[in-house]
């Protein structure tokens, strides 16, 4: 039996409300797939423009760029307190429109006001750390685009909370497309690093505008700034909120200390490295994240659904994850020489290390959101105090020795314990047992992969698709192949609500 056929037959309440029937395990996986299908087409339209930035702006600029945009990131993680995680559990359970209502004001004006803070700390960051004028200038421009960009994503979980993902791929899309066109104006024009810090700003405007004509009609778009509101709300998800904040520090803190530690020219080299799998990184959240609702539903009110999904989604996880870190390996020359114009750019082998971060990665990922959906907080916030505590102590021990490289292996060791630790207390916490047996599976589809991409030595391109197929085959040999993807591609999945 598969994740979609898990859910019960229920009696549908509202053409809107599908999370609790047995049309939300279809829908969720479309929509994740849906999604993912959009970010891969949106990735091909940054490939348009990545390697102008990189090129344009040489290894020394493009690692100040991506360090301005890190502290940005930082900062607004650590302003971002759990807001939209919460919203979407929230909306995903709560059917009455005017408490639904009630929660998007509270939760509107606590995230206008955490992110007008977070501005002012990413600001004051540069100017303490010594960034200069011109990036001081920047990281304010890089973080009104945040600004915009969180407020969209707010408004969106509305329209994830109710499975309409088509409408939400549509507008990450046209973001994309905007950004892209204006990065390729900004080279053409020659302009500097503040410039391109300022190319989100436009796409975050019309994204925001397309979300609120959407769902204008389905929730409140006016804040409420009530700080009692905001205390009650806070004293349940701070826990939550500080996890989210260490989550985001631990990814991209590496990245700052190597601004301390190691030459520009070796920033930039672990810059490049950083910027793919941030980029990668994006994809267990899609697709994971695509079934959240009916996890945090499951997890409220079906305990046997929500055991027998978290198992799924950790399957799942595990073998994706693997297929992914394959591919990358592989395919690291390729993506390397995409960006750099070398294919023997000293990033490629930093890349190849850190490509191994995106099997723990899609475990973490799950476990996260299972523990969310539990609304174990304390759990999640220790997993990634854990990381954040050894990719801080590895960073600095390795970085001085072996540079990029060092931080790359800082960066692995880290999501591989909170993969382990994440796991580790969501089934401590009275929760699922998880099928352990699909690691060793895992391994060994890899480990034959791997050797047959390599034996092949053609194009990056194609060791990959060769390496992914020999990686299907044993599984499937092994009788493992997920049952979830089988359905699909059999053209099973006729039914159900739609995505958009």
């Amino acid at each position: 039996m598969s994740l979609i056929e898990s859910a019960p037959a229920a009696d549908r309440p509202g053409a809107e409300d599908i999370v609790g029937t047995a049309e939300a395990g279809p829908a969720a996986l479309r929509g994740g797939l849906l999604r993912t299908g959009g970010f891969v087409l949106g990735l091909l339209l940054g490939l348009a423009s990545a390697p102008l930035i990189v090129r344009h702006l040489g290894d020394a600029g493009f690692g100040r760029y991506s360090a301005v945009l890190a502290v940005v990131a930082i900062v607004a993680g650590l302003t971002e307190g759990g807001v939209n995680t919460v919203a979407l559990r929230e909306l995903a359970a709560i059917t009455d429109r005017a408490e639904r209502d009630r929660a998007m004001r509270d939760l509107l004006g606590l995230r206008l006001l955490l992110s007008c803070g977070g501005i002012l700390l990413a600001v004051g960051f540069v100017v303490v750390a010594g960034y200069g004028v011109s990036l001081t200038e920047g990281a304010l421009l890089a973080g009104l685009g945040m600004l915009f960009a969180v407020t969209q994503s707010l408004l969106a979980t509305v329209l994830q909370s109710r499975l309409r993902f088509g409408w939400m791929t549509l507008i990450e899309l046209i973001r994309q497309v905007l950004i892209t066109g204006l990065i390729v104006a900004l080279v053409l024009l020659d302009a500097g690093v503040v410039s391109f810090l300022a190319a989100s700003i436009p796409g975050g405007i019309v994204a925001l505008a397309m979300t609120v004509a959407l769902v204008k009609d389905e929730t409140t778009l006016r804040p409420s700034f009530n700080p009692r509101h905001w205390g009650a709300l806070l004293r349940e998800t701070v826990i939550f909120a500080l996890a989210v904040a260490v989550n985001t520090l631990y990814l991209r803190v590496t990245l700052v200390i190597m601004t301390l530690l190691a030459t520009a020219e070796q920033t930039g080299y672990f810059a490049i490295s950083f910027r793919v799998m941030e980029v990668l990184v994006t994809v267990p959240l899609l697709l994971i994240g695509s079934a959240f609702p009916i996890v945090a539903r499951a997890a409220r009110s079906d305990k046997e659904r929500f055991a027998f999904a978290a198992g799924r989604m950790f399957e799942l996880s595990v073998y994706v994850g693997a297929l992914g870190a394959l591919c990358l390996m592989l395919l690291a020359p390729f993506a390397v020489e995409v960006l750099t114009g070398s294919s023997e750019h000293p990033s490629v082998v930093v890349l190849q290390i850190q490509s191994l971060a995106i099997a723990p990665s899609f475990v973490a990922v799950a476990a996260t959101y299972m523990l969310l959906g539990m609304r174990r907080h304390r759990e999640t916030l220790f997993a990634n105090c854990l990381s954040l505590a050894l990719a801080v102590i590895l960073a600095i021990v390795l970085i001085p020795p072996f540079e990029a490289d060092g931080a790359a292996a800082a960066a692995v060791i880290a999501e591989l314990a909170l993969a382990i630790s994440s796991t580790w207390l969501l089934v401590r916490a009275n929760g699922p047992g998880m099928p352990y047996s699909s690691l060793a599976v895992a391994l060994v589809a890899a480990a034959c992969g791997y050797s047959a991409g390599a034996f092949a030595d053609f194009h990056p391109l194609v060791d990959s698709a060769i390496a992914g197929m020999v990686f299907l085959v044993v599984l499937r040999v092994l009788g493992r192949f997920p049952p979830e993807v089988r359905d699909i591609l059999r053209g099973l999945r006729s039914s159900g609500a739609p995505v958009g």
